[in-house]
């Protein structure tokens, strides 16, 4: 299976061993956006809000195809500042685009609780707790 790994920058770190065994599994990754420069978006803040905004604009536009040219997403979702489970606004779009276009969502941890609980139970992902055997 052809996956797209989603999640906040604040967990790439995380990526490696879970990207090897899913291709240890046979499956293809593709790995979020900004991948290799984590932490780009704060650069570009500096620069100015326009900057930002365009910026941001580009990322956003590049999840579609790289949705699309996949047969599921994983969204890792841990952790974040005392927040369990953490899906933020980028990940929650890239999980509603992936619904859109009839991909499987599986989330690593269970469903966050949130504004967006209920959208997110909406989209049906699979919840894999941890178990990358699980992604089938």
């Amino acid at each position: 299976m052809n996956i797209f790994i989603c999640c906040s920058k604040y967990f790439y770190e995380r990526i490696p061993p879970i990207k090897e065994a899913l291709e240890r599994s046979g499956h293809t990754i593709t790995p979020p956006n900004s991948y290799d420069e984590p932490f780009k978006e704060e650069e570009i803040k500096e620069v100015g809000s326009e900057e930002h905004r365009e910026w941001k604009a580009a990322m956003m536009r590049r999840q579609e195809p790289k949705i699309r040219a996949n047969d599921a997403i994983l969204v890792l979702n841990f952790e974040k500042k005392g927040v369990a489970n953490y899906v933020g606004g980028a990940t929650f779009l890239e999980m509603f685009k992936a619904f859109e276009l009839g991909k499987k969502i599986f989330l690593y941890n269970p469903i966050p609780e949130s504004i967006l609980t209920d959208e997110i139970k909406g989209f049906g992902p699979v919840v894999i707790n941890g178990n990358l055997g699980n992604v089938k």
